[in-house]
């Protein structure tokens, strides 16, 4: 990790101080929003990890342990969720830092994680930095609020446009290299 990155879960503290640095970026999110986050962090149903560089809130990312998709759910896969990063702490690894962080957590629990990206192209960075990470699609095409998107059917692209992929967590490979 960088020098002046730090990674740690979410406080109680964080909630003013995550709204207050996000509230006038393309990322912004309602207060109510942050502090929901925080009780579920309380509970059990979402792990936040938040980024700090040089002592500033730079970004955050969620593990949700029940996911909105249903295949997720029956199969009891973790969600990646809510994966923000302030763009002017963007490029300097925060990402990829929060990404490994999340995903030790999930694989120690679960062995694997899931995680859905949009399709149009705002979410480019994203997509690149999923495939980079070892992502791939679950096989079931896009969804559309979390419903598979029949053939011939017509959506609207927004965020509810989805493609849900997993990852597995990394066989380790054998010391004589067999």
């Amino acid at each position: 990790m960088r020098e002046g990155m730090q990674i740690r879960a979410m406080e109680s503290d964080d909630v003013s101080a995550i709204f207050h640095a996000i509230e006038h970026q393309d990322i912004s999110k309602r207060l109510e929003y942050v502090a929901r986050c925080w009780e579920e962090n309380i509970t059990g149903q979402r792990i936040t990890l938040v980024a700090l560089y040089d002592g500033q809130f730079a970004g955050w990312l969620h593990l949700l342990s029940q996911s909105n998709y249903p295949y997720f759910q029956q199969n009891n896969i973790p969600e990646i969720n809510n994966f923000d990063v302030v763009p002017a702490y963007r490029r300097k690894g925060i990402g990829n830092a929060l990404m490994e962080a999340i995903e030790q957590i999930a694989f120690e629990k679960y062995g694997i994680v899931g995680i859905g990206v949009g399709l149009y192209p705002s979410y480019g960075s994203a997509q690149r930095i999923y495939a980079r990470r070892g992502y791939i699609p679950d096989g079931r095409g896009i969804t559309y609020e979390n419903v598979i998107v029949k053939p011939g059917s017509m959506v609207r692209v927004d965020d509810e446009l989805v493609l849900y992929m997993t990852k597995e967590v990394p066989q380790a490979s054998s010391e004589n290299g067999h």
